[in-house]
């Protein structure tokens, strides 16, 4: 298996073209530094690719390994912020997410379809975000819904995950509502652009696949077979493709909440997708205020290391959106 070297002044691509038309798929792993089950599943596809195993036929397929060198090379989530947050070009690049995504936003315009691979903290199964449903709105108009929805079905995960948008925007409300900080970037709801954001905001749809645990040693090749799965659903290579992973669990994001001050507190250690009884303790604010389930369902990203003003953690429900 190729290992990927990584010189945190270039991005490197690898780009294979079939002959015959057909979409055009872009891969992308460690946009998150210390997320690496993407990257090593990536590279366990390339070099099938290079020994023939693979054969791309028709379409395109970008892979990117390493999306932010800089956090990859230092074993960290991010280099100077976080690459999948306000993801979107600029004139005026101010740090290395910011170049980055001057090089990473075009290269993702000029595909169709977008699989990025992810890990996250704690233990837990895999699962897949997927954008909203088809719709002419102000916040993340989107016409790809049902080829979105088959994706998502095919990437071999049993958890799907709809909302982000529409509860990181609800929160920025609340934000602005608070006022302690005027102009903060995390008031913006560009701010809640990443990978996924951009690519439907140019016409394109894609999933980001959590692959599970960042250390789980199943990870890589949760990944690895979400790619030959996502090549042979295209038909960009030919391939077989395996049934999809149902029964599915869909689940919606209904609230995101902050992190007001220091003394804020969970009631436990929490790890994403804990199930929530109604009226069940989640928190205690720094003033004693309690933090409770507004009804059943889940607490999702539980940050433990958040920042006062930042979000804290995601209430989940059960989605009215099936697959």
């Amino acid at each position: 298996m190729m290992a990927t070297v990584v010189s945190t002044s270039h991005l490197r691509v690898h780009r294979f073209a079939g002959l015959a038309p057909g979409p055009r798929l872009i891969v992308t792993g460690a946009v998150h530094g210390n997320e690496t089950a993407g990257t090593r599943g990536i590279e366990r596809v390339l070099a099938e690719i290079e020994r023939g195993e693979i054969d791309i036929v028709r379409g395109t397929v970008s892979f990117v390994p390493v999306c932010n060198p800089l956090a990859y090379a230092n074993g960290r989530r991010m280099g100077d912020r976080n690459l999948n947050r306000r993801l979107q070009p600029t004139a005026t690049p101010q740090d290395n997410e910011d170049r980055l995504a001057n090089l990473l936003c075009p290269l993702l315009a000029e595909h169709d379809v977008l699989l990025d691979l992810h890990s996250f903290r704690s233990p837990g199964r895999p699962f897949v975000m997927r954008g909203p449903a088809d719709n002419r709105g102000a916040l993340e108009p989107f016409a790809h819904a049902a080829a979105e929805a088959r994706l998502a079905a095919h990437v071999g995960v049993q958890r799907v995950v709809d909302g982000w948008m529409a509860a990181y925007a609800e929160g920025v409300a609340r934000r602005r509502a608070r006022g302690l900080t005027p102009g903060a970037v995390h008031e913006d709801p560009s701010y809640g652009v990443g990978t996924t954001e951009w690519m439907r905001s140019q016409g394109g749809y894609g999933v980001t696949l959590e692959c599970g645990q960042h250390d789980d040693p199943a990870g890589p090749e949760v990944a690895y077979r979400a790619i030959r799965q996502t090549l042979a659903l295209l038909g960009i290579a030919e391939l077989p493709l395996a049934p999809p992973a149902g029964p599915f669990e869909c689940l919606t994001l209904a609230e995101v909440i902050d992190r007001h001050a220091e003394g804020d507190r969970f009631a436990r250690e929490w790890r994403s997708f804990d199930p929530l009884a109604e009226g069940e303790l989640i928190a205690v604010r720094a003033d004693g205020a309690e933090l409770r389930a507004p009804r059943a369902g889940y607490i999702v990203f539980p940050d433990h290391s958040a920042l006062p003003g930042h979000e804290w953690f995601y209430l989940a429900r059960a989605s009215e959106r099936v697959l």
